[in-house]
C-alpha cells in the first residue's frame, strides 16, 4: 500500500488496534460461552457497549443470539442481543479472504443473519424460506462465504420483526488492493429507531388505524400555524385541504411511524447519552455511516463541517463534498471530515418527518459538546410529490387523477408508454426517457394511484430539504470512481410498480402482496433494466439480494453508481440494470420492515430460461 494512501494511526488508540494488541475477540467469545443467558451484573447493561471481531482471522467469529434487557436510553426494554449488545459487534472481514461466522441461537424462537449487500451463495444469504429454513432455537448455524468485494455494509436478521429489537451490526471489509481514501481515523456511525411497544402490535396499530403515529396531520387546531408557515391565506389553506382530502391522503405522510413510539438512536445511545467520536484538529476522519433504522430515513449533517461522500453502499464514488445527505433505510455512506480546530462539533442525525433525531459529538477529546442545531418545521408534501409536476389541482378526479396533466404528459417529447417484458437488441444506456405514463391504475385496492406520470428525481434532495442554502447530495451527483467490470448494455426491461394503501395498510409490487404473486424470473447470464414506478405517496427504499444494482443517475456505462439499496421516491421513474450472474433464490422488497412484513417483497428465481425454475447451485 502506498505510504500516502495508508491510513495514519490516531493518536489515541482505538477500539480496532486494542482488539488487534490484545485478543479482546477470544476473550469476548469465553465471556459470552461461559456468562449465564441473561446475567447482567447488578443491573441491565447499557445499550450501544459494543465491540468489534473478525469474521476472516484464523477460527472465525462466534454470535451469540438471546433476549436480554437493555437500558436504552436509559429505559430498560427487551431486546434480541448479539454478544451482549445492542447493536452487535461490528464485523471486519479481509477482501481475498473466506468468512467463518458461527451463529448460536439462545432464543426461544427461530431467528437468521442477512449479510446486507454482501455477494455470496445464496444458501449463505440468510433469508429464511428462500436461501434457508433459519435457525432454529438452541441451534448453531455456521456461514462460510469467500468475500469477493470491500467496503462499509451491515447484517441483521429477516426474520419476522427481529430487526426491531436490536438484531443488526455494520460490517467493515478492508481491500485487497490499496484504499483510494485517505484517512488517519475511523469511526461506526450505525443509526437505527427503537420502541418499547411489542413490534408485532405496532404493525397491529398500523393496520387498524390509518395514521396511528402521526401526530403531526393538519387540524383546525394548527390552521394558523401552517397559515403564517407558508404564507396562505385562511380560504387557500382550507383549499389546500379539501384537495387533498379528495386524494384520500394527507400530506404530512411521510414516515409511517414517528417520535410518538420512537427513541432515535446512534450506536445504541439516545441523543441525550451523546456519544462521542475522537480526533483531533488536522486529522482525515473518516465516517462510515449505516442506516439500520426498521423505518427511518435521517437527514445528517455535522454544523460547521462539509463532509467529503467518497463511498455509497460500499462502493468507491468520485469524491462529492456536502453540507447535508439524507440516508434511507440500508443505505450506506463513507464520508471524510477534517477538524480545523480543537473544539466540538455535532454530528446531528435529523428524522425524514422531523419528530426527533439522534445525535453524537466529534471532538478532540471526552466530555464535550457542541449546540444542537434549531428545529426544523415539518415537511409538507407537495403536488410535485405527487407527481403533479405543475402545480395546480384542476382536473382531478374522486381518485386523485389528473386529467390535465395526464394530457400534458402525453405530449412531452420524452414520454414513454408502460412496457411489459421485452427483449431484443442493446437499450440505451444514456438519456433515458425522463418521464413515464402508467395509465389508469389496474392494481385495485391494493394501491391508491397517486397519477398518471412519474418522472426521473435524481436531482430531487427529498421533502423538506433543499431550502436552507446547504449543499444537499442526490442520486444525480453520485458517479463510480471506476468504471465495474463486465458492465454492458440491458437487452430486457420490464416496469414495476410500487403500490400501496394507507388505508388498509397494504404494501407491495403491481398491486400484489407476496403471498398473491409469482416468483420474478432473471435468466442467468442476462443484462436485465428494471423501471421501477413509485405509485404510492412515500419513499420506498428497495434491497436486491445476490447481485448489484446499476442506478442509472444520469451518467453513463462508465461512471453511473453501484447500489444495493435505492431510494425511489413518490412519484418517481427509477431505472437499475443488473447482470444476473448469482444462480438460486434471492430476496427483493422495500426495506421498511413493516413494509415488508404487509407485503412488499417479491421472489427473484435466477432461471436458465424464463420458462424454467429457479437454478440451484449447492456451493
Amino acid at each position: 500500500m502506498a505510504d500516502n494512501l495508508r491510513p495514519r494511526p490516531p493518536a489515541a488508540m482505538t477500539r480496532r488496534h486494542f482488539l488487534a494488541t490484545t485478543g479482546s475477540a477470544a476473550l469476548a467469545t469465553y465471556l459470552a460461552l461461559t456468562r449465564p443467558v441473561g446475567a447482567t451484573g447488578p443491573g441491565p447493561a447499557l445499550a450501544g457497549e459494543f465491540g468489534e471481531l473478525d469474521a476472516t482471522a484464523p477460527g472465525g467469529i462466534d454470535l451469540y443470539l438471546e433476549r436480554r434487557t437493555l437500558l436504552v436510553g436509559g429505559r430498560p426494554g427487551s431486546a434480541i442481543t448479539i454478544n451482549g449488545s445492542i447493536p452487535g459487534p461490528v464485523i471486519r472481514m479481509q477482501e481475498g479472504a473466506e468468512a467463518l461466522i458461527r451463529v448460536h441461537n439462545r432464543l426461544s424462537e427461530s431467528t437468521s443473519i442477512h449479510w446486507h449487500g454482501i455477494l455470496l451463495p445464496f444458501t449463505m444469504d440468510g433469508v429464511p424460506g428462500i436461501s434457508f429454513p433459519g435457525i432454529p432455537a438452541g441451534d448453531t448455524f455456521t456461514y462460510r462465504f469467500p468475500v469477493r468485494q470491500n467496503g462499509t455494509y451491515w447484517y441483521h436478521s429477516h426474520t419476522g420483526l427481529q430487526e426491531q429489537l436490536g438484531h443488526y451490526g455494520q460490517l467493515i471489509i478492508e481491500p485487497a488492493l490499496p484504499d483510494p481514501v485517505e484517512y488517519d481515523v475511523e469511526h461506526s456511525i450505525i443509526l437505527s429507531d427503537w420502541t418499547f411497544e411489542e413490534p408485532h402490535r405496532v404493525l397491529w396499530k398500523l393496520k387498524t388505524m390509518e395514521g396511528y403515529y402521526n401526530f403531526q396531520r393538519p387540524t383546525l387546531a394548527n390552521i394558523d400555524e401552517q397559515m403564517q408557515a407558508t404564507g396562505m391565506s385562511f380560504g387557500e389553506v382550507m383549499g389546500k385541504r379539501l384537495a387533498w382530502n379528495r386524494m384520500r391522503m394527507d400530506p404530512t405522510d411521510i414516515a409511517d411511524i414517528t417520535g410518538a413510539t420512537y427513541t432515535f438512536l446512534l450506536n445504541g445511545k439516545a441523543a441525550h447519552e451523546n456519544p462521542t467520536f475522537l480526533a483531533s484538529a488536522g486529522q482525515r476522519v473518516r465516517l462510515r455511516i449505516v442506516n439500520a433504522s426498521t423505518m427511518t430515513f435521517y437527514d445528517i449533517r455535522i454544523p460547521g463541517l462539509p463532509m467529503m461522500v467518497v463511498q455509497a453502499d460500499g462502493q468507491n464514488i468520485k469524491p462529492v463534498e456536502t453540507d447535508e445527505l439524507r440516508i434511507a433505510v440500508a443505505e450506506t455512506y463513507d464520508v471524510v471530515v477534517t477538524l480545523p480546530d480543537d473544539r466540538a462539533y455535532t454530528l446531528f442525525a435529523e428524522t425524514m418527518d422531523r419528530s426527533g433525531y439522534a445525535r453524537g459529538t466529534l471532538a478532540p477529546c471526552l466530555g464535550m459538546a457542541a449546540a444542537l442545531p434549531e428545529p426544523r418545521q415539518r415537511p409538507m408534501l407537495t403536488m410535485a410529490d405527487m407527481g403533479m409536476m405543475h402545480g395546480g389541482m384542476e382536473g382531478m378526479d374522486s381518485n386523485g387523477q389528473d386529467d390535465m396533466h395526464q394530457e400534458m404528459a402525453m405530449g412531452h417529447q420524452d414520454q414513454t408508454k408502460a412496457r411489459p417484458h421485452q427483449a431484443g437488441g442493446e437499450l440505451p444506456t444514456e438519456n433515458l426517457p425522463h418521464r413515464l405514463q402508467h395509465g389508469p391504475a389496474e392494481h385495485g385496492p391494493a394501491s391508491i394511484t397517486m397519477a398518471r406520470t412519474a418522472s426521473r428525481r435524481l436531482d430531487y434532495p427529498g421533502a423538506g430539504l433543499g431550502s436552507d442554502g446547504w449543499r444537499v447530495l442526490t442520486y444525480s451527483q453520485l458517479r463510480a470512481l471506476e468504471r465495474p467490470p463486465g458492465r454492458r448494455p440491458p437487452t430486457r426491461q420490464f416496469d414495476l410498480h410500487l403500490t400501496g394503501n394507507m388505508h388498509k395498510y397494504i404494501w407491495g409490487f403491481d398491486g400484489k402482496k407476496w403471498s398473491e404473486s409469482d416468483l420474478l424470473r432473471f435468466q442467468y447470464g442476462e443484462r436485465l433494466r428494471i423501471n421501477m414506478i413509485n405509485d404510492t405517496m412515500m419513499s420506498h427504499p428497495i434491497h436486491l439480494h445476490g447481485m448489484w444494482m446499476d442506478l442509472y443517475a444520469g451518467g453513463n456505462l462508465h461512471d453511473n453508481p453501484r447500489k444495493h439499496t435505492v431510494t425511489v421516491q413518490p412519484a418517481e421513474l427509477l431505472s437499475v440494470d443488473i447482470t444476473v450472474d448469482a444462480p438460486g433464490q434471492w430476496a427483493f422488497h422495500c426495506h421498511l420492515l413493516y413494509h415488508m412484513e404487509a407485503g412488499m417483497f417479491r421472489t427473484v428465481a435466477v432461471v436458465r430460461s424464463l420458462e424454467g425454475g429457479p437454478i440451484h447451485v449447492r456451493s
